[in-house]
């Protein structure tokens, strides 16, 4: 619903889900937890912590830990994944799905991006918790990129469509997969090419920066995220796949938040912390592609519907206003400050 008055517009949506978010853990975890559960209802956990959430008991444990840190005043549902490694146990995978803990299985091709050491090498020793998850229905979560040192960074992506992916989802019939954070034209192109099975997750972040934003007049290492951003070319068909209302594309932001100091260091971590304004950093994207009709499927609806579970019934107002929103530069944690994402324009939305 969307109407205007004399002096605002107003958006009004289904809450939303993240259907990717790194919380982390201890510290970090109850400073960032807020951030996202002030908007949205639920979200898909990351696992990669150190050590990896691995067995189903790791996974209730984390959950507990996250709800735990949740302020009273807010709601809040961690959606819990397991970390896929070489040694899963097919049989601790179908029992934490039964129960309702877990929602997905990650799989971190080994060294992909941050916490990624545990993750898969030889994907023929995981082709039986695949099996087992097309035979529930549990989806994998993928971090689509190949590790392959001859392989350019900026090909990662489009590499691991063709050599991994297609090949496990053609080995693996009725597996339910998710492209998580696509960065790409050739992977919204292979989304649109497959059937319902195959759906993913575009983040805020990817809609808004190119690699020149990255790279332009410095090094800018906020920006610098992985998969890491591609051309223009790229971010364009991201843009146009989120805002078309496609059913197959959904929001999973992953906001990965890092202190100053290790995105500043000398080697730094890769991810943007959108958690605190991803909302209103959408009504912009999707107002600017005269596509706020479609904004509630992308944040509100599409992510439910894949993974089989209802949309939420609460409500998120967004609201247009004259002079542009300031968001925080930066959120403290006992672990040092974490630099929100600036968009580098105005906005102009804000939630009500």
């Amino acid at each position: 619903m969307c109407y205007a008055s004399a002096m605002t517009v107003q958006l009004t949506i289904p809450r939303p889900d993240d259907w990717h978010l790194h919380l982390r853990d201890g510290a970090m975890l109850k400073a960032v937890l807020p951030e996202t559960a002030r908007d949205f209802a639920r979200a898909i956990i990351m696992p990669n912590l150190v050590p990896p959430v691995v067995t189903g008991d790791q996974a209730a444990a984390y959950r507990d830990r996250i709800l735990a840190a949740l302020p009273d005043d807010m709601t809040f549902e961690p959606l819990m994944t397991l970390y896929l490694t070489e040694d899963t146990d097919p049989a601790d995978v179908a029992a934490a799905h039964a129960s309702g803990l877990i929602k997905a299985v990650k799989l971190y091709p080994a060294g992909a991006t941050t916490n990624s050491a545990s993750g898969v090498s030889d994907f023929d020793k995981v082709r039986g918790v695949l099996e087992t998850m097309a035979d529930i229905g549990l989806p994998l979560c993928t971090h689509g990129e190949v590790t392959d040192s001859d392989i350019d960074i900026f090909d990662r992506e489009a590499v691991f469509i063709d050599r991994v992916l297609d090949p496990i989802r053609k080995a693996t019939p009725g597996l339910r997969v998710v492209m998580e954070h696509i960065t790409t034209r050739n992977a919204a192109d292979y989304v649109t090419s497959q059937d319902s099975d195959l759906g993913a997750t575009i983040t805020t972040h990817h809609l808004i920066i190119n690699r020149n934003h990255l790279l332009v007049g410095g090094i800018k290492p906020h920006y610098y995220c992985l998969p890491v951003a591609k051309r223009e070319e790229h971010r364009l068909a991201l843009r146009a796949a989120a805002t078309s209302g496609d059913k197959r594309f959904f929001l999973g932001t992953d906001s990965a938040p890092h202190t100053d100091p290790n995105k500043l260091s000398a080697c730094g971590c890769a991810g943007c912390f959108t958690a605190p304004n991803t909302m209103p950093l959408l009504a912009h994207v999707f107002e600017e592609d005269s596509a706020l009709d479609k904004l509630a499927g992308f944040a509100s609806e599409n992510g439910p519907a894949f993974y089989r579970l209802p949309v939420n019934s609460a409500r998120l107002t967004l609201e247009k206003q004259d002079s542009p929103v300031i968001f925080p530069d930066q959120i403290s944690t006992e672990e040092g400050l974490v630099t929100v994402f600036d968009p580098g324009f105005d906005v102009f939305w804000k939630v009500a």
